[in-house]
């Protein structure tokens, strides 16, 4: 494990690179938003996940990809929600709605590095009460540990002094291939149903069958140009449960990706299932 500066923020804030690695695979974290900016197989010449080498995108075009979002990932309607009997107003950065935390969200804040090891780092963050309108001094930690049958682990959590809301989520985009578009890809998700949303991808209430419909992944499922566009959530099980595996992602150079958690649900967002493919949990 090595530690480096990668950057100046534009405020001035350091931003640190952190390198895990092991016979198999190799892990760089950034400390602006606990990033996952690099995922390398050994003895494959790209990266599974996409990142940048400046500073400046991860501020500008690219700020969620691979950060941690929150407090609240996805949207809040109108931006405002009843927090233990309370009216509470958020940032609303997106057509009047709250999206990822605001504009003051996880993605956008320094993390501190508080313990590492050869084959771990864990990240921490403090969110002052009312920072974008969410309620709580709340702690929030992300350790990231890597395993020699070339696993990922992130493991989260979040302490708070008052009642609040809170559900973080990676925002990694994939790309097993290395390639500019998601064409050769397939996809295949242990859900069968998930959550229907407006014209402003809030999600509408109702629990929808992914039978006879695109959303149908419980096979693995090619990702074709001009397929539906995907932003919805998938749901896994009613509650939270042991570590399951849940997705599998597989590319045309026979790369596969599989995903676990002890979530009950995960979205999946596509730009377009021509370049990239997020995977996040709720």
């Amino acid at each position: 494990m090595t530690i480096s500066v990668f950057g100046t923020q534009a405020d001035g804030q350091i931003v640190h690179q952190i390198a895990l690695a092991n016979e198999n695979l190799s892990v760089t974290i950034l400390t602006r938003g606990a990033i996952v900016q690099v995922v390398r197989l050994a003895g494959l010449g790209h990266s599974l996940t996409l990142g940048s080498n400046e500073l400046a995108a991860y501020e500008g075009s690219m700020k969620y990809f691979g950060a941690i979002v929150g407090p609240v990932a996805n949207r809040i309607a109108g931006a405002t929600a009843i927090i233990d009997g309370k009216s509470c107003v958020f940032e609303a950065n997106e057509n009047g709605n709250t999206l990822h935390g605001g504009y003051t969200g996880t993605h956008t804040q320094v993390w501190n590095v508080v313990d590492h090891g050869p084959d771990f780092v864990e990240l921490a963050l403090n969110l002052p009460d009312g920072l974008g309108g969410f309620t709580g001094n709340r702690l929030i930690s992300a350790r990231y540990e890597i395993g020699l049958n070339a696993s990922l682990s992130l493991t989260l959590r979040a302490t708070t002094d008052v009642q609040t809301v809170m559900n973080l989520a990676n925002h990694s985009y994939w790309n097993l291939d290395g390639s500019d578009h998601m064409r050769d890809h397939s996809l295949q998700i242990d859900a069968t149903t998930y959550l229907p949303t407006d014209d402003e991808s809030i999600v509408t209430g109702d629990i929808v069958q992914v039978a006879h419909s695109p959303f149908d992944f419980t096979k693995a499922t090619p990702l074709t140009l001009g397929a539906h566009p995907l932003d919805n959530t998938f749901c896994l099980a009613t509650q939270r449960r042991t570590l399951t595996e849940v997705l599998h992602l597989s590319g045309a150079s026979g790369v596969t990706m599989s995903v676990a958690t002890t979530e009950a649900g995960i979205h999946i967002y596509d730009d377009s299932l021509d370049l990239l493919l997020a995977t996040f949990i709720l």
